[in-house]
């Protein structure tokens, strides 16, 4: 009789704790939720000190104001919507709250220190995840492309054809882009490592920058031209660690100082000194129905050292590609290779040059490729070994 008089007692306090953890789970949830909407709305975000200089890039972007008044706060750009990628994002955002509390980026240099690896950080993570917080406002579905400007008229096409990402031709629309000279340099060092790691059997080599050659082994005399980036050689034979290589190009009647990749393409790939000039043996001619002009197939045996040559083109492809792509994109997506061609590239990387942190060996590489590839070089001189 007392078992049956608790029983419903204790039903009706099982009832009350459930209504209690119910209610306690919900002001959690509504609490959880509310300091997840408040730390992501853009006043939170640049309430630090630190944010003063991002939030005055922010502010001079197309993103914060422009004609059709739509503005993209941080978390559009910076918070995904799915759901686990969202509280990733938010935990991982712990390490911002402690790079303030340490002072991390508190002042102008401290902040340029660290710009290009926080930048690299958002990069990667647009990357992996296809661009997902540029696609919740952006999609090539919705886009009326031929109501865009000419260039992304051009572009979005291609983008859309080789499965491209939306950061990978618009890294610089709502920040500046960081100093990228050290990306730069460590694609200029791996070039290098891969340069030394080259077989000893390998026939066919390219120049990895700009190289002095010589006429004989004796590295010590005075060189007596240049191979610019990316010129193909092959090799005839081995000698300590020297190669002889025979080298050819095409010459401009007239025009004996170079050897350009392609005739009536203004593509460098050797300046010739006086002495070079003179061993310069003359292969074919060839006579431009438009210009009028004769080119001369030419050819000649070199000496070079064996540490500045590479057995596989496409490494300098690439590294030229992701300067381009780090580099000219602050002021405009990236311009696909064949907009121009191999002579108009010339004018283009020479009027962008000074927008870039580029020295001028890393110019003569992307050059170099833009040219390469431009829209009237023949598909088989862009394949890459």
């Amino acid at each position: 009789m007392n078992q049956s008089k608790r029983s419903p007692k204790r039903r009706l306090t099982w009832l009350w704790l459930l209504l209690i953890g119910i209610v306690i789970g919900a002001a959690l949830l509504a609490g959880g939720a509310t300091v997840m909407h408040k730390t992501s709305d853009t006043a939170f975000c640049v309430s630090c000190h630190s944010m003063e200089r991002p939030l005055a890039e922010y502010q001079g972007s197309v993103h914060f104001q422009n004609t059709k008044g739509i503005r993209a706060e941080c978390a559009d750009c910076h918070v995904p919507h799915q759901p686990i990628d969202y509280l990733t994002t938010k935990v991982m955002a712990l390490k911002d709250v402690w790079g303030e509390m340490t002072g991390k980026i508190d002042t102008p240099e401290k902040y340029d220190a660290h710009k290009l690896e926080m930048a690299q950080s958002v990069w990667d993570t647009m990357k992996k995840n296809d661009s997902a917080t540029c696609r919740s406002c952006h999609s090539y579905e919705a886009m009326d492309v031929l109501a865009q400007r000419p260039e992304a008229q051009h572009e979005h096409p291609i983008a859309i054809k080789n499965g491209e990402t939306c950061i990978d031709c618009h890294k610089g629309v709502a920040h500046i882009l960081p100093d990228m000279s050290e990306l730069s340099a460590a694609g200029a060092n791996e070039l290098s490592a891969a340069a030394a790691k080259v077989p000893a059997n390998a026939s066919t080599l390219w120049s990895i920058s700009t190289q002095p050659f010589w006429l004989s082994a004796d590295s010590k005399q005075h060189n007596a031209g240049n191979l610019m980036p990316g010129t193909e050689v092959s090799v005839v034979k081995r000698e300590n660690n020297m190669i002889l290589a025979e080298v050819d190009g095409w010459q401009q009647d007239g025009v004996n100082e170079v050897f350009y990749a392609a005739a009536g393409k203004r593509i460098l790939s050797v300046l010739l000194g006086e002495e070079a000039r003179a061993q310069v043996k003359h292969v074919s001619d060839f006579t431009d129905p438009e210009t009028k002009l004769v080119w001369h197939k030419s050819a000649l045996q070199v000496w070079l050292p064996a540490g500045q040559l590479i057995d596989n083109q496409k490494k300098i492809w690439d590294y030229a590609a992701t300067m381009m792509s780090t580099n000219c994109t602050g002021c405009h997506g990236l311009t696909s290779l064949d907009r121009f061609n191999a002579n108009q590239w010339i004018g283009v990387i020479k009027g962008m040059a000074p927008r870039t942190s580029l020295d001028q060996e890393q110019l003569r590489v992307l050059t170099r490729y833009v040219q390469q590839h431009a829209s009237d070089m023949p598909a088989a001189s862009k394949e890459a070994n």
